[in-house]
Formats: structure tokens, C-alpha cells, sequence
């Protein structure tokens, strides 16, 4: 209901409380595929890189990397996934969720295509960077766009499971590149079909990502919100002809003053002034989750050939296993971070994590059961480690106002990652070049402080959002004007 014409109308609605009381559906499904599967995208880059990095240097191989190359190929890939968050992150929330979550899944399609043509260590450095571009893009519109359509009582597993998929795509791509690496390819060629791979998956969720529509809460605080109502209007006529029921009016209104346009300064100034604990608590999240994941990962093809002797085209083999473990996290822990609480879980998945460091280091450093002791080793800690890194995309998504959503997920990760994500790679990637053991322990243990510390800011500085509004969680801005 609108009380004035205008971009600056000030009017009354019930979109929120209309898209939180619907049932689970066909249409969230199609969310679900159309939007969530940018994380198998994501696992399935990281994973080929580190997968194949081995290849990479071997001779022959048409790149020619040194396992520092390889270090520097994936801070790269973070950098460029930082400007990209940034980047789309702040035109996300000005020209809408659908609009950008289709042009930045092209562009991760170009650069990953580009990639497979890769000659230089030069020319890898810059498509990856488009690449990392890409998927930081995606990050922001996607989950600012999965969180405001998706209905609250369910919305922290759907998140988890969603951003545990990161690992779906990590456990496809360690298969793959186990057949593309062997000997029924040439040196040259398997790791390139292997991102070629990626394109085409790229390719077919971009066809369903299409017919996704654009959040309705996005669009009724940009002046459109006739076409938000048409939009969950359709939405619960699907979902009442698939039931049979009709669904109840709900009584919650919110009354917001529509904007065309909220500038960065803005922005700012809410996370700095209104929000400074959540602030904290988002960097601290960000910073742990990423530095032990980037630093790891990344070198893990390395780690298993330098360390254990592992031949290139079996190291994949125990990426699965380590992918799997993963995976399992979110799957089976997610619906716990809307029944037991956010805060209780997100403190058990930073602090076990960290804690399971500890006999990580010394499995790797005193060579306790070779290759089988450290792969499950890696898989226990990264269980839970993968549970805190999903809930930290959760958490800085659901605790901003809904204007600042998509930006606000894009500076989390863009700076949580710039200090862990690309500190992480290379400190890791220069201890695993010393050939030691000993340094590269220390590796692990730094990692399991950083993520200590990130469940410390859980603890201390938590938000308890399960099961609630997105706008009872944090008023929007115009909410606040109106």
C-alpha cells in the first residue's frame, strides 16, 4: 500500500511476513538449484586448481608452475574474488539481486573458459583473477538474494546446506580431474578440460538461474512494489495449486520509505555506527574461516606430493574423501542452527575446528599412518570447520539492514578474506616450499588460533537469528525513515 507517488513513497506492507510463512515448495527448490549451485561452481574451481597444481608444474604440462607459482595463482584467484564482491556488491543492492547474479555468472563462465587456453604463468595470473571476480560477485547477489527468499523458520539450514555445496562441487571436481590426470590424456591437456568442465556447468545454471525471479524486498524499498506484490502473488498461486490449500493472510506489516538509492557513505556509516559489535563479529568469522580454508586447500596437491610422495593423478583420490568430510558438515549439522540456536553452533564449529587442529599438526609433522591418518585427520577438522565457514556467510547476511544486505556480505568477504584468504595461501604456500614438516605444523596451528578466535567473537558478540525476520533482526534503513 502506498501512501505517496513517487521513488520517496512512504508505504505499508506485508511482502516480508507473506514470503516467511510460505510452505517449502517447487519454487524454492528452483531457488535453491537456480541460485545455490554458484558454491558447486566455487568447490569445483578451488578443488581443480589444487587438485591439479601438482600437473601444473610437472614438465610438459604447457604452464611449467613452481609450487610458488601455484601460491601465487591462487592469492590471485582471492584477490580478484575480493574485487569483485566489492565491486558487485554495492551494484547488487542498486540495480537488484536478478540482474546481477546473471551478468556476474557470465563472467565467471568467460574467464573459466579462458582459463582452459592457459600458455604462461602470466596469462593463468589474469584469468584467474577474472575468475575469483566472478564467483566474488556471485557471493553477494546470491546469497543477499537466497536469504530474502527463502522463509525464515528454515533459513539457516537452507543456508548452510547451500554454501556446504562448495564441497559437492570440490568432491565433482577431485573425481574428474582423477580421470582427466590419468594416463588416457595428454600432460597438456586433462587439467584443461577439467576447467572446460566448469564452463559448461556454469552454462546449464545459467539457464535455470533465469527464471529466478528478483526479490520482491528488494524491489518494494526501490519503488517497485506493485511488482513485488505481483511477484509473490504468483508465487503463492503456485504454491496453492500444488497444495490445494489456500495460504492465510498474515497480520505483520512493515512501513518503509522507498529509495531509489542508498550511497556507499551511507552504508558505512550503519555497519560503523548502528552495528559496531556485528561488525567485529563478521571480520572475526570471515578472517578465521578463510585463512585456514584458502591456506590449506589451496596447497593441499602440493602437501600430499611434496610430503607423502603422492603421484599427481592419485592425489585427487584423497581430495574426494577430504571433500566428502566437508560436505557431511552442513548437511547433517544445518538444521541444528535453527533449532538448538546460531550462536551455541557457530561457537562449537570455530572452536572444534580449532581444537581438532592440534592432533591435524601432529599426524602431519611425526608421519603417524601416512596419507590414510592425515586425509582422516583433515576430513574431522574440516567437518566442523566447514559448518562455521558456511554460518558465516549466514551470519553476515541475516544481521544488516536489507539495503546494505548484498554490500555488506561483499565487504565481509572481501576483507575477511584479503587478510586470511590471501595471507592464508601464501604463508602456507612458503612453508610447504621450506620441504619441512615442522614449519608447515606451525601452518596448522596458526590456522586453529585464528579460527579459536573467531569462536571467541561468536561467543562474546553473537546474534540470535534463528527462526526470525530478516527485518526484526535488523530494521531496514527506510524502515527507520518512514
Amino acid at each position: 500500500m502506498s501512501d505517496e507517488a513517487g521513488d520517496s513513497a512512504t508505504i505499508r506492507t506485508k511482502v516480508p511476513a507473506r514470503l516467511d510463512r510460505l510452505p517449502w515448495s517447487r519454487f524454492h527448490r528452483r531457488v535453491l538449484v537456480g541460485l545455490g549451485t554458484v558454491w558447486i561452481l566455487d568447490g569445483l574451481e578451488v578443488t581443480m586448481v589444487g587438485s591439479v597444481a601438482s600437473r601444473l608444474t610437472e614438465k610438459g604440462s604447457g604452464l611449467g608452475l613452481t609450487p610458488g607459482q601455484v601460491g601465487v595463482a591462487a592469492a590471485v584467484y582471492i584477490v580478484g574474488s575480493c574485487v569483485g564482491a566489492l565491486t558487485f556488491g554495492q551494484l547488487t543492492d542498486r540495480f537488484g539481486r536478478k540482474k546481477l547474479f546473471l551478468i556476474t555468472l557470465g563472467l565467471y563462465l568467460l574467464a573459466t573458459v579462458a582459463t582452459a587456453f592457459s600458455f604462461s604463468a602470466w596469462y593463468f595470473y589474469l584469468v584467474r583473477f577474472f575468475t575469483g571476480a566472478g564467483i566474488g560477485g556471485e557471493y553477494a547477489a546470491i546469497n543477499s538474494a537466497i536469504d530474502e527468499l527463502i522463509p525464515a523458520r528454515i533459513r539457516g539450514r537452507v543456508d548452510l546446506v547451500i554454501n556446504g555445496t562448495y564441497w559437492l562441487g570440490a568432491a565433482i571436481g577431485s573425481g574428474l580431474v582423477v580421470f582427466l590426470l590419468s594416463s588416457l590424456f595428454p600432460v597438456d591437456l586433462g587439467w584443461r578440460l577439467a576447467f572446460g568442465i566448469g564452463a559448461l556447468l556454469a552454462l546449464l545454471i545459467l539457464v535455470v538461474r533465469r527464471h529466478v525471479p528478483e526479490s520482491p524486498r528488494w524491489l518494494f524499498i526501490h519503488g517497485r512494489d506493485r511488482e513485488a506484490e505481483r511477484v509473490v502473488g504468483e508465487i503463492e498461486d503456485q504454491i496453492s495449486e500444488q497444495t490445494g490449500e489456500s495460504l492465510t493472510e498474515p497480520d505483520q506489516e512493515i512501513t518503509i520509505r522507498q529509495r531509489d538509492h542508498i550511497s556507499f557513505m551511507e552504508i558505512a556509516r550503519t555497519a560503523i555506527k548502528l552495528y559496531p559489535k556485528r561488525t567485529v563479529l563478521g571480520l572475526a568469522l570471515f578472517v578465521g574461516q578463510a585463512f585456514i580454508y584458502n591456506g590449506i586447500t589451496f596447497n593441499l596437491g602440493t602437501l600430499f606430493s611434496g610430503f607423502f610422495g603422492t603421484p599427481s593423478n592419485v592425489v585427487p583420490l584423497f581430495l574426494v574423501i577430504y571433500a566428502i568430510g566437508n560436505l557431511l558438515g552442513p548437511l547433517l549439522l544445518g538444521r541444528l542452527f535453527d533449532t538448538i540456536g546460531r550462536k551455541p553452533m557457530v561457537s562449537i564449529a570455530y572452536f572444534g575446528s580449532a581444537l581438532l587442529t592440534l592432533p591435524l599438526a601432529a599426524v602431519f609433522y611425526f608421519q603417524w599412518g601416512g596419507e590414510p591418518a592425515f586425509v582422516i585427520a583433515l576430513s574431522l577438522t574440516f567437518f566442523l570447520a566447514s559448518s562455521g565457514a558456511s554460518a558465516a556467510y549466514l551470519t553476515v547476511s541475516e544481521i544488516f539492514p536489507m539495503e546494505t544486505r548484498a554490500l555488506a556480505i561483499a565487504f565481509f568477504y572481501a576483507v575477511g578474506t584479503g587478510l586470511g584468504g590471501i595471507v592464508g595461501p601464501l604463508l602456507f604456500g612458503s612453508l610447504v616450499g621450506t620441504g619441512q614438516r615442522g614449519p608447515v605444523a606451525i601452518g596448522f596451528l596458526i590456522s586453529a588460533a585464528v579460527m579459536a578466535l573467531g569462536g571467541l567473537a561468536e561467543v562474546t558478540l553473537g546474534v540470535r537469528a534463528e527462526q526470525t525476520s530478516l527485518e526484526d533482526i535488523a530494521k531496514p534503513l527506510t524502515a527507520d525513515e518512514a
